[in-house]
Protein backbone atom coordinates (compact mmCIF):
# COMPACT_ATOMS: atom_id res chain seq x y z
CA UNK A 1 0.00 0.00 0.00
CA UNK A 2 2.96 2.42 0.65
CA UNK A 3 4.23 1.51 -2.93
CA UNK A 4 0.87 2.26 -4.17
CA UNK A 5 0.44 5.55 -2.45
CA UNK A 6 4.15 6.75 -3.61
CA UNK A 7 2.82 5.93 -7.10
CA UNK A 8 -0.55 7.84 -6.65
CA UNK A 9 0.90 11.04 -5.44
CA UNK A 10 3.72 11.17 -8.09
CA UNK A 11 1.16 10.79 -10.73
CA UNK A 12 -1.14 13.12 -9.35
CA UNK A 13 1.53 15.62 -9.06
CA UNK A 14 2.44 15.27 -12.86
CA UNK A 15 -1.17 15.90 -13.55
CA UNK A 16 -1.27 19.14 -11.51
CA UNK A 17 2.04 20.40 -12.73
CA UNK A 18 1.85 19.00 -16.66
CA UNK A 19 0.17 22.34 -18.88
CA UNK A 20 -1.27 19.32 -20.99
CA UNK A 21 -3.91 18.76 -17.77
CA UNK A 22 -4.71 22.49 -17.74
CA UNK A 23 -5.13 22.36 -21.64
CA UNK A 24 -7.65 19.54 -21.64
CA UNK A 25 -9.84 20.72 -19.05
CA UNK A 26 -9.97 23.99 -20.65
CA UNK A 27 -10.55 22.82 -24.03
CA UNK A 28 -13.60 20.59 -22.00
CA UNK A 29 -14.87 23.41 -20.30
CA UNK A 30 -14.64 26.03 -22.91
CA UNK A 31 -16.58 23.50 -25.74
CA UNK A 32 -19.41 22.10 -23.22
CA UNK A 33 -20.05 25.47 -22.11
CA UNK A 34 -20.74 26.65 -26.01
CA UNK A 35 -22.46 24.04 -26.49
CA UNK A 36 -24.55 24.53 -23.42
CA UNK A 37 -25.20 28.02 -24.58
CA UNK A 38 -26.10 26.86 -27.93
CA UNK A 39 -28.16 24.27 -27.20
CA UNK A 40 -29.92 25.49 -23.95
CA UNK A 41 -29.75 29.42 -22.70
CA UNK A 42 -30.23 30.19 -26.69
CA UNK A 43 -32.27 27.70 -28.06
CA UNK A 44 -34.37 25.65 -25.53
CA UNK A 45 -34.40 27.58 -22.12
CA UNK A 46 -37.92 26.58 -21.50
CA UNK A 47 -37.12 22.73 -21.11
CA UNK A 48 -35.03 22.31 -18.65
CA UNK A 49 -33.63 18.73 -19.19
CA UNK A 50 -29.88 17.85 -18.62
CA UNK A 51 -29.77 15.59 -21.16
CA UNK A 52 -29.35 18.58 -23.49
CA UNK A 53 -25.79 18.82 -22.09
CA UNK A 54 -24.90 15.23 -21.23
CA UNK A 55 -24.73 13.81 -24.40
CA UNK A 56 -22.14 16.71 -25.94
CA UNK A 57 -20.31 16.16 -22.89
CA UNK A 58 -20.01 12.42 -22.76
CA UNK A 59 -18.73 11.57 -26.56
CA UNK A 60 -15.60 14.69 -25.71
CA UNK A 61 -14.86 12.92 -23.21
CA UNK A 62 -13.69 10.19 -26.83
CA UNK A 63 -11.04 13.30 -27.33
CA UNK A 64 -10.55 14.59 -23.83
CA UNK A 65 -9.36 11.16 -21.81
CA UNK A 66 -6.67 10.16 -24.03
CA UNK A 67 -4.91 13.31 -23.90
CA UNK A 68 -5.60 12.94 -19.81
CA UNK A 69 -3.88 9.98 -20.00
CA UNK A 70 -1.45 9.31 -22.82
CA UNK A 71 1.36 10.19 -20.39
CA UNK A 72 0.77 7.71 -18.03
CA UNK A 73 3.31 4.86 -18.58
CA UNK A 74 4.21 5.88 -21.80
CA UNK A 75 6.49 9.00 -20.20
CA UNK A 76 8.13 6.26 -18.35
CA UNK A 77 8.91 4.32 -21.59
CA UNK A 78 10.02 7.45 -23.15
CA UNK A 79 12.50 9.29 -20.46
CA UNK A 80 13.37 5.71 -19.77
CA UNK A 81 12.30 5.06 -15.96
CA UNK A 82 10.53 2.36 -16.98
CA UNK A 83 13.55 -0.20 -16.47
CA UNK A 84 13.99 1.46 -12.64
CA UNK A 85 10.31 0.81 -12.33
CA UNK A 86 9.53 -2.09 -13.24
CA UNK A 87 12.38 -3.67 -11.39
CA UNK A 88 11.31 -1.93 -7.90
CA UNK A 89 10.40 -3.72 -5.63
CA UNK A 90 6.54 -2.92 -6.30
CA UNK A 91 4.68 -4.67 -7.89
CA UNK A 92 3.15 -4.66 -10.87
CA UNK A 93 -0.08 -3.98 -10.08
CA UNK A 94 0.46 -1.47 -7.28
CA UNK A 95 2.20 0.42 -10.65
CA UNK A 96 -0.63 0.34 -12.77
CA UNK A 97 -3.42 0.75 -9.65
CA UNK A 98 -1.53 3.77 -8.62
CA UNK A 99 -1.17 5.33 -11.69
CA UNK A 100 -4.93 4.46 -12.72
CA UNK A 101 -6.18 5.78 -9.50
CA UNK A 102 -4.62 9.14 -10.02
CA UNK A 103 -6.50 9.34 -13.52
CA UNK A 104 -9.33 8.22 -11.82
CA UNK A 105 -9.54 11.33 -9.38
CA UNK A 106 -9.06 13.18 -12.63
CA UNK A 107 -12.03 11.94 -13.92
CA UNK A 108 -13.96 12.89 -10.90
CA UNK A 109 -12.86 16.31 -11.42
CA UNK A 110 -14.15 16.46 -14.68
CA UNK A 111 -17.45 15.07 -14.16
CA UNK A 112 -17.72 17.23 -10.83
CA UNK A 113 -17.29 20.25 -13.37
CA UNK A 114 -20.74 19.04 -15.56
CA UNK A 115 -22.59 19.97 -12.06
CA UNK A 116 -22.38 23.85 -12.93
CA UNK A 117 -24.97 23.22 -15.74
CA UNK A 118 -28.20 21.88 -13.51
CA UNK A 119 -27.47 24.18 -11.06
CA UNK A 120 -27.83 27.04 -14.08
CA UNK A 121 -30.85 25.35 -15.37
CA UNK A 122 -32.33 25.43 -11.96
CA UNK A 123 -32.38 28.70 -12.55
CA UNK A 124 -34.94 29.07 -15.35
CA UNK A 125 -37.01 26.61 -13.49
CA UNK A 126 -37.28 22.72 -11.87
CA UNK A 127 -35.18 19.87 -12.90
CA UNK A 128 -35.18 16.05 -12.26
CA UNK A 129 -32.49 16.06 -9.82
CA UNK A 130 -33.31 12.32 -10.52
CA UNK A 131 -31.81 12.45 -13.87
CA UNK A 132 -29.06 14.62 -13.08
CA UNK A 133 -27.50 12.40 -9.97
CA UNK A 134 -28.12 9.56 -12.21
CA UNK A 135 -26.31 10.90 -15.31
CA UNK A 136 -23.64 12.24 -13.30
CA UNK A 137 -22.95 8.66 -12.41
CA UNK A 138 -23.30 7.30 -16.03
CA UNK A 139 -20.95 9.62 -16.50
CA UNK A 140 -17.91 8.73 -13.94
CA UNK A 141 -18.30 4.89 -14.74
CA UNK A 142 -18.38 5.76 -18.32
CA UNK A 143 -14.91 8.37 -17.84
CA UNK A 144 -13.45 5.52 -15.29
CA UNK A 145 -13.52 2.87 -17.96
CA UNK A 146 -12.51 5.33 -20.58
CA UNK A 147 -9.38 5.71 -17.80
CA UNK A 148 -8.49 2.21 -18.25
CA UNK A 149 -8.78 2.46 -21.64
CA UNK A 150 -6.45 5.00 -22.13
CA UNK A 151 -3.75 3.41 -19.72
CA UNK A 152 -3.85 0.34 -21.60
CA UNK A 153 -3.48 2.42 -24.99
CA UNK A 154 -0.27 4.31 -22.89
CA UNK A 155 1.34 0.89 -22.42
CA UNK A 156 1.42 -0.16 -25.76
CA UNK A 157 3.68 3.11 -27.51
CA UNK A 158 6.45 5.04 -26.04
CA UNK A 159 5.49 8.26 -27.62
CA UNK A 160 2.97 9.96 -25.92
CA UNK A 161 0.49 11.24 -29.11
CA UNK A 162 0.06 7.98 -30.42
CA UNK A 163 -0.68 6.84 -27.19
CA UNK A 164 -3.63 9.17 -27.88
CA UNK A 165 -4.83 8.61 -30.82
CA UNK A 166 -4.69 4.95 -30.21
CA UNK A 167 -6.90 5.71 -27.05
CA UNK A 168 -9.14 7.55 -29.52
CA UNK A 169 -9.63 4.54 -31.89
CA UNK A 170 -10.53 2.00 -29.09
CA UNK A 171 -13.05 4.33 -27.12
CA UNK A 172 -14.74 5.17 -31.26
CA UNK A 173 -14.84 1.41 -31.49
CA UNK A 174 -16.57 0.36 -28.09
CA UNK A 175 -18.42 3.95 -28.91
CA UNK A 176 -19.79 3.30 -31.86
CA UNK A 177 -20.92 -0.21 -31.85
CA UNK A 178 -24.53 0.65 -31.31
CA UNK A 179 -24.50 1.56 -35.06
CA UNK A 180 -22.60 -0.95 -36.20
CA UNK A 181 -24.73 -3.21 -34.55
CA UNK A 182 -27.53 -1.58 -36.61
CA UNK A 183 -26.23 -1.98 -39.92
CA UNK A 184 -25.39 -5.45 -39.57
CA UNK A 185 -28.63 -7.26 -37.89
CA UNK A 186 -26.62 -10.61 -38.00
CA UNK A 187 -24.08 -9.48 -35.78
CA UNK A 188 -26.61 -6.89 -33.57
CA UNK A 189 -26.85 -9.54 -30.27
CA UNK A 190 -23.19 -9.50 -29.73
CA UNK A 191 -22.39 -5.98 -30.72
CA UNK A 192 -25.11 -4.00 -29.22
CA UNK A 193 -24.28 -5.21 -25.34
CA UNK A 194 -20.61 -3.62 -25.40
CA UNK A 195 -21.50 -0.17 -27.08
CA UNK A 196 -20.61 1.93 -24.29
CA UNK A 197 -23.47 4.96 -25.68
CA UNK A 198 -26.28 2.42 -25.56
CA UNK A 199 -25.46 1.34 -21.90
CA UNK A 200 -25.97 5.82 -21.16
CA UNK A 201 -29.42 5.47 -22.23
CA UNK A 202 -30.72 3.97 -18.93
CA UNK A 203 -28.90 6.73 -16.70
CA UNK A 204 -29.81 9.73 -18.84
CA UNK A 205 -33.61 8.43 -18.58
CA UNK A 206 -33.07 8.54 -14.57
CA UNK A 207 -32.64 4.60 -14.28
CA UNK A 208 -29.65 2.58 -12.26
CA UNK A 209 -29.31 -0.48 -14.06
CA UNK A 210 -27.36 -3.31 -12.70
CA UNK A 211 -25.79 -4.64 -15.73
CA UNK A 212 -25.23 -1.49 -16.94
CA UNK A 213 -23.33 -0.41 -13.72
CA UNK A 214 -21.70 -4.25 -14.17
CA UNK A 215 -20.79 -3.85 -18.20
CA UNK A 216 -18.54 -0.50 -17.15
CA UNK A 217 -16.66 -1.69 -13.70
CA UNK A 218 -16.13 -4.83 -15.96
CA UNK A 219 -14.63 -2.81 -18.47
CA UNK A 220 -12.46 -1.12 -16.70
CA UNK A 221 -10.86 -3.97 -14.86
CA UNK A 222 -10.33 -5.94 -18.16
CA UNK A 223 -8.59 -2.80 -19.69
CA UNK A 224 -6.19 -2.49 -15.80
CA UNK A 225 -5.55 -6.59 -16.61
CA UNK A 226 -4.54 -5.62 -19.31
CA UNK A 227 -2.32 -2.95 -18.94
CA UNK A 228 -0.42 -5.04 -16.19
CA UNK A 229 -0.24 -7.85 -18.60
CA UNK A 230 1.73 -5.64 -21.32
CA UNK A 231 3.72 -4.19 -18.16
CA UNK A 232 4.71 -7.69 -17.47
CA UNK A 233 5.80 -9.00 -21.25
CA UNK A 234 8.18 -5.86 -21.20
CA UNK A 235 9.60 -7.05 -17.87
CA UNK A 236 10.65 -10.10 -19.18
CA UNK A 237 11.38 -8.94 -22.68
Amino acid sequence: MRRFNAIFRKELHAYFTSPTSYAAFAVYMLISSLMFYLNFVMFQPSIIDFRLVSGNATFMFIFIIPLLTMRLLADEFRQGTDELLLTSPARLSEIVLGKYAAALLLMVLLVGLNFIYPIVMSFFGPIDMTVVLTSLLGMLLLTAAMAAIGLFASALSQHQMIAAMTGVVLLLIFWLLDWAAQAAESLGTWLMPLAMSARLDSFSKGILSGADIVFFITLTVVFIVLSIQVLERKRWR
